[in-house]
């Protein structure tokens, strides 16, 4: 199972579900899930994760690593789930899937997380002109969901 998370520039919340995830897979002794991340835009491609988001990140255990890039036509065949931190990134992502097989694989990442699922809003508030309070919250969402998201893959396995 490979899995790419999608934000706008790749350094703030798409790098954290990268890192969450990664730091939920090596807690759970899991293989064979495969995680990248990468940005609808290209502004930052190759820069390091936002400080800010890294320090927020550290300060829990998790480890952002990696340089920025912007998503391509090839990752709708290199990965089986691509999922936006908000919904202009997921409208942005169906627009460049080449056919609806691809089309379908685009989700919101907040919609595996069970305590959102009445929620009106799934998005990932972007944190990037805010202050660091904003990176802590996105952690809070993105670890609820990356948790669910796990336990979806999980139940695709033993299926």
């Amino acid at each position: 199972m490979r899995v790419l998370f999608v934000c706008l520039g790749n350094i703030c919340r798409s790098p954290t579900a990268e890192g969450v995830m990664r730091s939920l897979l090596a807690r759970d002794g899991e293989s064979g899930i495969e995680v990248d991340s990468a940005g609808t835009g290209g502004w930052h491609v190759g820069e390091a994760p936002d400080a800010r988001a890294t320090e927020a990140a550290r300060r829990r255990g998790i480890r952002l690593e990696g340089q920025a890039r912007q998503v391509s036509q090839r990752d709708f065949a290199e990965f089986d789930l691509i999922l936006a931190m908000d919904g202009s990134n997921q409208h942005a992502l169906r627009q460049l899937a080449p056919d609806e097989h691809c089309h379908m694989k685009v989700k919101l990442l907040r919609e595996f997380d069970p305590a959102s699922a009445e929620a009106q809003n799934l998005d990932v508030p972007d944190p990037y002109y805010g202050g660091p309070a904003g990176f802590d919250d996105v952690l809070d969402l993105v670890q609820a969901a990356c948790e669910g998201l796990l336990e979806h893959i999980r139940s695709l396995q033993t299926a």
